[in-house]
């Protein structure tokens, strides 16, 4: 017993120390073990959400250090929400927030639904499927850059092999029709197998028992996936929608690469024009003032949509 590991550990403790760790509380030692991850956490983001909502009520320009800075009240906030190109850039991250959460949702799900019957070769449909998320945004931007390109891109030839139509006629990223739909593909290709893993892991927690219950009563296969299936895996779809919608509402890397995001385009998010704002025009206390805005905005709904969640899931 003198040979184990947590004995050698106390023989090695000094004895002092030993006596104060005998003399804390439970609550005491665990407060020294959260203690340090706590103050990350206010260092890290506590402290500047406090400071850009201080910078947001001021005129600040990072690129003009030596200018005073101003208190101007709410005046950056009015401005954002008088200014056309801001919410042209919310109508863009609306759009493809809610196609690319539906897409995601329905194709994932019913990958899910496929794998879950477990068929052969099931392991390996399941790896190849997932591989895309595996991928850096940057290198998946890149490759369906090159996919995309009007003269020599693979997607327009496939296209073309469906219509017939000449391959150097489709510009989908050159398109203002098209471009917001390349950005909606790309992101469902390279995110539905995180919605498949989610919703396949609900379908596996439903136990046996429920189905052949339903059996024996009689039930046919669609009303025991209505009245059974999408019940029981609903809230795990919901909690795959909170968290897509709260990474696609910030996209940033995945639509640069692709388009570039240029200023006026159907394109351009609300994460690129907030970029535009501080890191090209300096204007650190107006985009500090979107910035909250935008936190508010997803904080907001996320906090709605929690509720709504924990409700499923109390039923």
């Amino acid at each position: 017993m003198s040979d184990t590991p947590l004995t050698k550990a106390a023989e090695a403790t000094p004895p002092t120390v030993a006596r104060k760790i005998r003399g804390l509380s439970d609550r005491a030692i665990a407060w020294i073990f959260v203690g340090p991850t706590i103050f990350l956490l206010l260092a890290i983001n506590i402290f500047p959400l406090i400071w850009t909502i201080n910078l947001s009520f001021t005129n600040y320009r990072a690129n003009r250090t030596n200018r005073a800075v101003e208190y101007i009240g709410t005046r950056n906030y009015e401005r954002i929400l008088n200014d056309s190109d801001i919410w042209l850039s919310m109508q863009a991250t609306a759009h493809f927030l809610i196609w690319t959460i539906i897409f995601q949702v329905l194709i994932g799900f019913t990958l899910a639904w496929l794998i879950n019957r477990k068929f052969k070769g099931n392991d390996l449909w399941t790896t190849i499927i997932v591989l895309p998320m595996m991928l850096s945004p940057a290198v998946v931007g890149n490759f369906w850059t090159f996919l995309y390109q009007p003269q020599i891109g693979l997607f327009n030839y496939v296209i073309a092999f469906f219509t017939g139509a000449d391959p150097s006629s489709f510009q989908m990223l050159g398109s203002v029709d098209l471009a917001p739909w390349s950005i909606v593909i790309v992101d469902t290709w390279m995110w539905t197998p995180f919605v498949m893993l989610i919703c396949l892991a609900g379908l596996r927690s439903i136990p046996d028992y429920i189905y052949e219950a339903a059996e024996v009563d009689r039930a046919s296969k669609l009303r025991q996936f209505f009245t059974i299936t999408i019940p029981m895996v609903l809230p795990f779809l919901m909690l795959a929608v909170l968290f897509r919608g709260i990474e696609n509402f910030k996209m940033f890397d995945l639509v640069v690469q692709l388009t570039g995001g240029g200023p006026g385009s159907t394109t351009e998010v609300a994460s690129i024009n907030l970029k535009r704002e501080a890191f090209e025009k300096w204007r650190t206390g107006y985009a500090s003032a979107f910035a909250i805005i935008l936190f508010v905005t997803v904080f907001g709904l996320a906090s709605i949509y929690v509720k709504a969640l924990n409700k499923v899931k109390e039923r």
